[in-house]
């Protein structure tokens, strides 16, 4: 055995796992996951939150803890399965908090995209002329954000611009819309 092998003590153990958790922290912290960086799926994505369960930054404050409370518990005077199991308690504690705050912070997203589904039943307005058997386009506000799509009515009638239409359905990338009353559609 090397002679600087048997020189180390526990505390430097401790210390040393403490430092090593402390780098792949910092990497996860600038690099993200470091398992999805390098391809790995651990397959434990902890539910149907998205949030892993064995994602790297939850590791690395685990292995920091460990280590560092190892070596408080080293200090303290406490043996090395005594200091290795407040270690192991503390890292799971701290470990478990990052988890979830991590999930709490992944539940907290939202987006703010509008899908065409939602536009169903709603009313929009007429900002470009639908012609008789051609498309126009409308214009419908959900919540604050104003959506413009391709239309077409429904019995294939021009509708003026200005009007106000229901939309009917969803047809690939346009909506199919219907008048509200009869004098919506142009007389021509």
């Amino acid at each position: 055995m090397p002679e600087f092998v048997a020189t180390i003590t526990p505390l430097a153990v401790f210390l040393i796992i403490a430092a090593i958790g402390f780098l792949f922290l910092l990497i996860s912290l600038v690099v993200g996951d470091i398992f999805d960086s390098f391809g790995f799926d651990t397959g434990l994505d902890g539910g149907a939150d998205g949030h892993a369960l064995l994602d790297s930054r939850v590791l690395s404050v685990f292995v920091t803890a460990f280590g560092g409370f190892g070596a408080i518990g080293i200090q303290l005077g406490l043996s090395i399965l005594a200091s290795s199991l407040l270690g192991l308690a503390g890292g799971i504690i701290l470990g478990g908090l990052v988890s979830l705050f991590g999930r709490f912070l992944y539940n907290q997203q939202s987006s703010s995209s509008v899908t065409t589904a939602q536009l169903v039943g709603r009313s929009a307005q007429v900002i470009v002329s639908i012609a008789p058997g051609s498309m126009g386009q409308v214009s419908c506000r959900i919540g604050e954000e104003r959506v413009e799509k391709l239309a077409r009515t429904r019995d294939n009638r021009e509708i003026k611009v200005g009007a106000t239409v229901r939309v009917d359905e969803v047809a690939g990338d346009s909506l199919i819309v219907s008048p509200y009353d009869s004098s919506t559609y142009s007389q021509n």
